[in-house]
């Protein structure tokens, strides 16, 4: 069966659409959740709680551009509603005119690690940090966009991301040094 007939099904209402669905896409919104939430309870909520709103605005999807992309999105914004709710993403700092800089990692130590363990570094990020970066490096959105969605100054986004990109390459430096300790000692 292809995604047409599933859609199809879903919006007509019928359960074996929106089971098929949930069982197709379920690993990868729940993905979606946990970048953005550092909680595995809170995330399967948050999957349930997505998972609702794809099913009851299914109508507005146009079948225009990715059915997955759609539904990233509509987790995405459920997560950063949750955020918002919460009020997780205030803690902010707004640096304007801040000259920080990034030190360049070669990409060969980067290829170290594993992407359970990049994801491990992004999902100890604090919130507002770890929002941002998802928003602005994962799911593409310009710092201007990031700003309007967050309800924040654009340079503010910018900060955020930049503190947490410096933050992820301490935390990747300091995971291949530890890599690196254990491989000498084997």
């Amino acid at each position: 069966m292809d995604e047409t007939e599933l859609i199809a099904g879903c919006k007509r209402g019928e359960l074996w659409a929106r089971k098929k669905i949930y069982e197709l896409y379920a690993s990868t919104m729940m993905s979606v959740c946990v970048r953005y939430i550092n909680n595995q309870e809170t995330a399967k909520d948050l999957l349930q709680d997505g998972f609702i709103k794809v099913f009851t605005k299914i109508d507005t999807y146009s079948g225009s551009g990715s059915f997955r992309g759609w539904m990233r999105r509509v987790f995405a914004t459920t997560a950063l509603e949750y955020l918002r709710h919460n009020d997780a993403l205030r803690v902010s700092f707004d640096i304007d005119g801040l000259n920080d800089t990034i030190e360049n990692m070669e990409a060969s130590v980067v290829d170290q690690l594993s992407a359970d363990d990049i994801l491990a570094c992004i999902a100890g990020l604090p919130n507002g940090y770890r929002t941002v970066f998802n928003l602005y490096a994962i799911e593409g959105y310009s710092h201007s966009e990031i700003a309007d969605m967050l309800n924040i100054n654009e340079s503010t986004s910018r900060s955020q991301f930049i503190r947490a990109r410096k933050v992820l390459q301490r935390n990747v430096e300091s995971l291949i040094m530890h890599e690196n300790a254990r491989q000498r000692k084997i």
